[in-house]
């Protein structure tokens, strides 16, 4: 029989401790040195086999007890160290292995005290949020991640960069692209600036979207994407080469706090400035006001996918020639939220976004289908919605292809100057008769929704107590007073 070698050391002390023993009475027990029993104990020697074998059968321990490895501790330890509190105090994984075997109890004690945290950190998010509604709001102080910082700015401000607006029309006009931008753009970085622009198949670029070599100068694209996205990792190249300026100044007026939460500020503005660039403001709120925000002719007309020209609409913000206010929200099918923007920022407080009845969560049963819903939070605020899902970058026939689902809305007073306002069902009043539309009820969020008998709520309200009676069910899986 080969033999196995396998380091658990704490476990054999946690056994030898738990069983009243000394080392010397181990070793006798054993058939080994105590000086090589304190070797295995101190990680300095392995268990073999016959080691496993004789505990078993001297004092009575399940080999799986001695093989079995760290590996929820190690996971659930990661998941605490990975927190922001802790940033730069993350230990290696043989650090973390120690942890877990030298004091298992304490280790599932400290991941129990860090979710405890966690469960206060989002109830205080949610208390804070029900004040800001109400009018009180208080500032929640709590370490973030540099991409919760830039979600966090961005969605709470208008999506509307000015100066980057104003740059792009001035390059626009440079270029002149007549129909073909993505020719325009690469004669110019070639001319300009040396950079040529090369599409490299799956093999060559497995894992990049973009890539820009400084040493060849050529800006490497993969061919995954579609034409429309390839389009815009040109066009955010050439953004972050001519427009450096003009994004250096809307980065400095985030005040965001460290120079990772800039650097990922700086990613995303190149990708307003893309999208300024492939569909020119002046044009295209014309055409949005003209075809009554249709996203498909819009999306014909710039060359665009449907996801850009439905995120350009949220942009639409500039003095005296503004369109509908819409906000956008992306999900995937789990329910994580990729992005939130808005006209106006991002109606957190008077939407939410994180109810389960919204279409966005419908639409991944319908693909590639429109899905327009009139909605209506708990307070009367009424929206009008739209959702479809996305489609990202190709994968192999062996890939799982990515989808995402879109949500694009308005207040419910501009349905009249939207063409999906004409899909919206009506209400019925007494006698069968018309009565306005029909707005599905929904609300911010479960933990912050009060609605009663909801079949999709999928976690008790903070403000209500749970009214669990022995003598009643309610239609929700938590019945609440």
């Amino acid at each position: 029989m080969a033999e196995q070698k396998i380091f658990a050391g704490p476990r054999i002390r946690r056994i030898r401790n738990g069983k009243g023993l000394t080392q010397t009475a181990m070793a006798e027990g054993l058939g080994i040195s105590p000086s090589y029993l304190n070797l295995i104990e101190r990680n300095q020697r392995p268990l073999t086999v016959q080691l496993i074998l004789k505990l078993a059968s001297v004092y009575k321990v399940e080999p799986e007890e001695l093989q079995g490895g760290p590996g929820g501790s190690m996971a659930a330890l990661r998941e605490v160290f990975s927190d922001p509190l802790l940033a730069g105090e993350l230990p290696g994984d043989q650090e973390l292995v120690e942890i877990a075997e030298a004091a298992p109890n304490a280790a599932a004690a400290m991941v129990k005290l860090y979710r405890a945290y966690r469960e206060q950190v989002a109830r205080l998010s949610d208390l804070s949020e029900i004040m800001a509604r109400e009018g009180r709001a208080t500032a929640v102080a709590a370490t973030r991640l540099p991409i919760d910082e830039v979600r966090e700015t961005f969605e709470r401000r208008s999506n509307h960069f000015a100066g980057i607006e104003n740059e792009a029309e001035a390059f626009t006009t440079l270029l002149d692209p007549g129909g073909d931008l993505s020719g325009a753009l690469k004669a110019w970085l070639k001319r300009e600036h040396g950079i040529v622009v090369k599409v490299l198949p799956v093999a060559t670029m497995p894992n990049w979207r973009r890539r820009y070599d400084r040493h060849s100068q050529r800006l490497f694209i993969s061919e995954r994407l579609s034409p429309f996205d390839q389009l815009r990792e040109i066009a955010m190249e050439a953004c972050l080469v001519r427009m450096q300026v003009a994004i250096a100044s809307e980065i400095q007026a985030l005040k965001l706090s460290s120079d990772e939460a800039r650097r990922l500020a700086r990613f995303e503005l190149a990708r307003y400035a893309a999208h300024a660039l492939m569909m020119p403001y002046a044009a295209f709120q014309t055409a949005a006001q003209r075809t009554r925000y249709d996203i498909d002719v819009l999306r014909a007309r710039f060359g665009v996918s449907f996801e850009q020209a439905a995120n350009r609409l949220t942009m639409l913000q500039r003095t005296g020639a503004s369109g509908v206010p819409f906000f956008m929200l992306e999900v995937d099918n789990a329910g994580n939220r990729f992005r939130k923007a808005g006209a106006q920022g991002f109606p957190q407080s008077r939407f939410g976004g994180g109810c389960p009845k919204l279409g966005v969560h419908a639409a991944f049963s319908q693909p590639g289908q429109i899905l327009v819903d009139a909605v209506e939070l708990p307070d009367g605020a009424e929206f009008l919605t739209i959702s479809r899902t996305l489609e990202g970058p190709q994968g192999a026939f062996s890939e799982r292809p990515r989808r995402t689902a879109l949500l694009l809305g308005c207040d419910i007073g501009f349905k009249d100057e939207i063409v999906y306002g004409t899909a919206l069902p009506p209400a019925t009043g007494p006698g069968g008769k018309p009565a306005g539309i029909s707005s599905t009820p929904v609300g911010p969020a479960c933990r912050l929704c009060e609605r009663v008998g909801c079949l999709s709520r999928a976690e008790p309200p903070i403000t209500r107590p749970l009214g669990l009676d022995e003598m009643v069910t309610g239609l929700s899986a938590f019945d609440f007073q």
